[in-house]
Formats: structure tokens, sequence, C-alpha cells
């Protein structure tokens, strides 16, 4: 097995974690978990308690990693919206 056929199986992995994740979250959310407000805010919130000039750099953070993927829910049962979790985090 070639290096990149590893590398390729890693990636599946991690993705289908991820997914596995983000589906118990969502499951546990729906039914009955709840979040703290004061731990977990709009993208909106999230740029004006921290001074940025706008949402796009967070979702440009979101995007790269950079806001790691266990720090950001999306409530369905609220068409969508991007919860980030509120703390400082800043480009590498």
């Amino acid at each position: 097995m070639s290096q990149e056929e590893i590398e390729n199986q890693i990636q599946g992995i991690v993705a289908r974690s991820r997914a596995a994740r983000e589906e118990a979250a969502d499951y546990l959310f729906n039914n009955g978990e709840t979040l703290d407000l004061g731990k977990w805010v709009t993208l909106k919130e999230y740029k004006e308690r921290f001074g940025l000039k706008s949402i796009n750099v967070l979702t440009n953070w979101i995007r790269r990693g950079i806001i790691p993927p266990e720090n950001v829910r999306i409530v369905k049962a609220l068409n969508g919206l991007r919860l980030v979790k509120a703390v400082p985090y800043r480009e590498a």
C-alpha cells in the first residue's frame, strides 16, 4: 500500500469520525441537551465581542480550520444557525 493510499484512508476515517460526532451532537441537542449561550455565540456576537472587522473573518477561520470543528455548532432547528464557542482564536 502506498503512502498516498494510507493518507487517503486516514482522511476518510477522520471525515467519518467528524460526521459521527456532528450527528451525535445534533441528536443530543435536539433531544434535550442545552447550550450555554455564554459559551456559544452567533457569528455576529463573536465578531462584536472580540472586535473583528467582519463576519467573513470568522467564516474563513472556520473553513480553514483555525476554529476547530468541535467549536462550531450548526443548529438545524433554527434554520442552520451557526454557533461558535466563545473563546479567542487568532490566525496562526
